[in-house]
C-alpha cells in the first residue's frame, strides 16, 4: 500500500470522517474509488508491503521512501489515520475481495520459473532441509517435525521430538542436515527451550541446538550440543533467532536473537544477539574469538546481532553470511567475520516502532557496517546461495526471504559487495526459507497460506531474453530452437 500526498488542509478542530481524510489525502494516488491509479488499488486484497494493521498504519506515518510514499506524521493524527485504515478496510469488506491464488507461473529477468504447491495445511512452517532427493524436513513452529517423501507429506508428525516453547515466536525453529547425513544420520534442530523448573510464573527461556536421528518415523538418539547458562535465560518470548549452517571446514555455526533486550547483543557474557561457532558434536574450537577471556562465552563468534533469521555459506568463497531484523527499517545483510561487533544497539539504520530513536549513530568506529541494508524494513528470514544446475545464471546469486512483504529477492553478489537485487516472487505468503533440493529445484517455506512451494525454470516453449547489452531479440524456444548468442535456459 502507498499513499500518495496531495496537500492537506483539514480542518484541525473538526473530526473529519475516514472518507473524507481518504478524499483529501489519499485519492490522488490511490484514485476516488480505492481502485489505484499512480499507486495500488486498495481493495483488491493485495497489500505489497505488509498486511497486519500495523504494518499499514506505520507506512502511512513514517513513508516508504523508497516508492515514493510520503510520511503523513506531521499531517495527519493517529486517530486519523486509524480513521482512514476503517475506511479502507470497510471499503475493502464491502468489495468482496479475497486474496489472489498463488500464480502458477511466474517471469525473472532470467527464468521463466513454474509454481508448485508441494504441501499445504502445515501449521507455521518454518524451515525445510533435505535428507536426500527423495526426503526432506519441515518444522512446524508449535513442535512439529514433519515429513515431505516424493512430494507428499507424511500425513503424521515425527514421534518423539523435544518439548518447545510455542509462545510468542518461540516454538520448533530450523531444521540442518549433517553435511556426512549420508554416513552418520545426523539432524540438528533449534528451538525455543524453556526452564520448567524455574521458580517464579513466568519461566525463562532460550534458544536450544540438539542433534538426532531418525528411526521408523520416531526422533531418537537426542544430544544437546548447545544450551546457554540456566541463570542467562530470559523470560521475553520473542527474538530467538535461529538458524543452523555447516561451513567447508566442519564448523557450526547458528544464531541467536537478542531476546528484545536490546543492550544484552553488546553483552559477550551473555548469549543473545550473537552469532556462535562450535564444532558439530558441540565441542569449543580453540581459535574461536572469545575462548579465551574469562569475561565472554567462549562460543561467540560474533556479536551485535539484532534478530538473525538468516544464515547461509557461500559455495566458492565458504563465508558466512547473514540476514538480521531490524526494528522499523534497517533489516541488514552482513558478511560474518570473527569477533566482529555488528553495532545493534549501538549503531542502527532504523528506528523504534513507534518512531523514537533507537540511537544517534548509524557508524561508530569498531563497528562493521552492513553490505546492505533495508529501509523501511522488508522483514527479512531465511537466505540460500544458489549453486544449481538447474539455474546456471542464477549460480552463488543469493536468494533471501521476506515476511513482511511477503517477497522473494535475488541479489548478484560479485566480491562480497551487492551488485543488483530483483524481486522473483511476491504475495505468495510471508517467506520464511528458502532452500534448494538435490535436484536443483528451489523450495519456500510459506507463511500464511502455511505452504510449500516449489520453483523450477520452464523448458518447453519458454521465452528466452538475452542479457548481452549488445543483442536486443527475443524468440521462443522449442526445444534447441536458440538463436546463437542467445543464453538459452536449457543451459
Amino acid at each position: 500500500m502507498m499513499i500518495g500526498s496531495a496537500g492537506l488542509h483539514l480542518n484541525a478542530q473538526s473530526k473529519p470522517t475516514g472518507e473524507a481524510i481518504y478524499a483529501q489525502a489519499c485519492a490522488q494516488c490511490h484514485g476516488p474509488e480505492l481502485q489505484g491509479g499512480q499507486a495500488q488499488s486498495l481493495k483488491d486484497a493485495v497489500w505489497q508491503f505488509g498486511s497486519k494493521r500495523s504494518h499499514i498504519f506505520r507506512n502511512i506515518k513514517y513513508g516508504i521512501s523508497d516508492f515514493a510514499m510520503p510520511a503523513f506524521e506531521e499531517a495527519l493524527s493517529d486517530d486519523a489515520i486509524n480513521r482512514v485504515l476503517d475506511f479502507v478496510f470497510e471499503s475493502e469488506k464491502k468489495s468482496g475481495s479475497t486474496r489472489p491464488p498463488t500464480p502458477e507461473k511466474i517471469f525473472t529477468l532470467d527464468y521463466e520459473l513454474r509454481i508448485d504447491v508441494v504441501a499445504e495445511g502445515l501449521d507455521i512452517p518454518w524451515a525445510i532441509d533435505f535428507l536426500d532427493e527423495e526426503k526432506a524436513l519441515i518444522t512446524e513452529r508449535p513442535g512439529r517435525l514433519r515429513l515431505l517423501e516424493g512430494g507428499k507429506l507424511h500425513p503424521e508428525a515425527i514421534e518423539g521430538t523435544p518439548s518447545v516453547l510455542h509462545e510468542g515466536q518461540g516454538g520448533l525453529l530450523d531444521v540442518s542436515i549433517d553435511p556426512d547425513y549420508a554416513k552418520n544420520g545426523w539432524v540438528y534442530l533449534s528451538y525455543s527451550h524453556l526452564l520448567s523448573d524455574a521458580e517464579g510464573e513466568r519461566k525463562p527461556a532460550m534458544t536450544r541446538i540438539v542433534r538426532g536421528k531418525l528411526q521408523d518415523h520416531a526422533w531418537t538418539d537426542q544430544e544437546v550440543i548447545y544450551e546457554a547458562p540456566h541463570d542467562l535465560y530470559t523470560t521475553t518470548r520473542h527474538h530467538y533467532g535461529s538458524r543452523i549452517v555447516f561451513d567447508p571446514n566442519g564448523f557450526l555455526y547458528f544464531s541467536i536473537g537478542e531476546r528484545g533486550i536490546a543492550h544484552h547483543a553488546q553483552d559477550i557474557r551473555r548469549p543473545n544477539g550473537k552469532i556462535h561457532r562450535i564444532f558439530k558434536n558441540g565441542s569449543i574450537p580453540s581459535d574461536n574469538p572469545f575462548v579465551e577471556r574469562d569475561d565472554a562465552l567462549p562460543t561467540i563468534f560474533t556479536f551485535g546481532n539484532r534478530n538473525p533469521q538468516g544464515l547461509a555459506v557461500h559455495p566458492a568463497t565458504g563465508h558466512i553470511w547473514e540476514t538480521e531484523h531490524g526494528p522499523m527499517g534497517g533489516d541488514e545483510l552482513n558478511v560474518i567475520h570473527g569477533g566482529a561487533n555488528y553495532g545493534w544497539p549501538s549503531i542502527t539504520y532504523g528506528r523504534n516502532y513507534d518512531g523514537g530513536v533507537v540511537s544517534d549513530h548509524r557508524e561508530r568506529q569498531g563497528m562493521r557496517q552492513p553490505t546492505l541494508y533495508w529501509k523501511p524494513s522488508i522483514a527479512v528470514s531465511g537466505i540460500h546461495f544458489v549453486n544449481s544446475s538447474s539455474f546456471p545464471r542464477w549460480k552463488n546469486h543469493l536468494l533471501v526471504g521476506a515476511l513482511k512483504y511477503e517477497e522473494v529477492r535475488l541479489l548478484d553478489i560479485e566480491n562480497d559487495r551487492v551488485m543488483h537485487q530483483e524481486i522473483i516472487l511476491k504475495n505468495a505468503g510471508r517467506i520464511r526459507d528458502v532452500c534448494s533440493a538435490p535436484d536443483g529445484a528451489i523450495y519456500l517455506v510459506a507463511n500464511g497460506p502455511d505452504t510449500i512451494l516449489k520453483l523450477t525454470p520452464s523448458i518447453h516453449g519458454t521465452k528466452i531474453i538475452s542479457r548481452s547489452s549488445h543483442i536486443k531479440k527475443s524468440h521462443t524456444c522449442e526445444v534447441g530452437g536458440c538463436l546463437q548468442n542467445l543464453m538459452c535456459l536449457t543451459q
